[in-house]
């Protein structure tokens, strides 16, 4: 009788019947191997394999926009070394169109450069208006402005807007002189003050929060480009998503090395004192160049007050942006 070890094979059988034996059964370990090998591929591809919403990006003919730099869209859109700049994700783009609407009676709306915080943004603006949207990789965080820096540092003259603006006349006239930085007052004018707007204004005061950074003009100096980094320093060491607080105290730390210039209220006025003072308006009417919706929350409450102030224009006037009709 013939021993066996552990492993099952005979201690007689010979290397050529051990051969012979693995040989007989080759098809089958073959069959099962090349099975295991399909189901292992299986398995893994489904850890894999891009989701349909990834694959419909990659392979539609906007993917070429994934690959569209700053640095492409500024020699796109910039004229005469200036491009018009806001931020602006899928939620907001009928205020985005608004605005565009505005901007293009001024005459400006080819130098806007739509940085997008989103893909849907960016395939939508580029669809319609080819090379005006760009998506700064990674996705900008929206309380980060870095982008202001490079542009700067590209050598570009920057004008900054948020969206939830309209332009009533054209802002250039009013940069007068060659200033580092030009800003607007976020407060409220004290010729016409109110309780509680007063309260409001005087905490902007005490606070350093006087600054609007929703509408800003920056040349590409030493001052301007230091006052950027500022900044973003500031942005960084915050835990809060806000970019006004920072920008006003890194500005308060460095305003003795940046030539700074601000633009009037009564051209320049915040929803505060446009919105919220009808004797205001009235009496500085003609002179309003930009005006802003913001003290308010929420961009249906921004349109119906627009609406309310006969300063919404897409329903109506589409047709005049290059996006038209969304």
């Amino acid at each position: 009788m013939t021993n066996e070890d552990n492993s099952g094979i005979p201690n007689g059988t010979s290397t050529r019947n051990l051969l012979q034996s693995v040989g007989d059964r080759s098809p089958i370990i073959i069959m099962l191997a090349l099975v295991l090998l399909v189901t292992t591929i299986g398995v893994v591809s489904v850890y894999l394999k891009p989701s349909s919403s990834v694959l419909s990006e990659v392979d539609s003919p906007a993917s070429r926009w994934m690959h569209y730099t700053l640095l492409d869209a500024l020699a796109y859109v910039a004229k005469n070394n200036t491009v018009i700049v806001c931020m602006v994700g899928e939620a907001y783009l009928l205020l985005l169109n608004n605005w565009l609407i505005t901007v293009a009676r001024q005459k400006h709306v080819e130098k806007v450069l739509v940085i997008a915080e989103d893909y849907p943004t960016l395939y939508t603006v580029n669809e319609r208006w080819p090379g005006h949207a760009v998506m700064i990789y990674p996705a900008l965080d929206p309380a980060s402005n870095n982008y202001g820096s490079v542009i700067l540092e590209l050598g570009y003259e920057v004008m900054y807007s948020d969206v939830d603006m309209v332009w009533m006349k054209d802002p250039f006239p009013y940069l007068e002189g060659s200033h580092e930085v030009y800003y607007a007052f976020d407060g409220y004018d004290l010729k016409f003050h109110r309780f509680p707007t007063l309260l409001i204004h005087l905490f902007f005061l005490v606070f350093q929060l006087k600054i609007c950074t929703c509408f800003f003009y920056l040349r590409p100096t030493f001052g301007a480009k230091l006052l950027m980094r500022m900044w973003v320093k500031e942005m960084n060491s915050q835990t809060e998503l806000v970019n006004q607080p920072p920008f006003n105290w890194a500005l308060a730390k460095i305003s003795k090395k940046v030539d700074d210039y601000l633009l009037p209220m009564t051209a320049f006025p915040s929803g505060l004192v446009y919105f919220g003072n009808k004797t205001w308006a009235k009496e500085t009417e003609g002179q309003h160049a930009v005006i802003h919706n913001n003290f308010i929350v929420g961009k249906d409450n921004k349109m119906q007050r627009f609406r309310d102030h006969g300063l919404w224009l897409v329903d109506n006037h589409s047709d005049e942006s290059p996006l038209g009709k969304l």
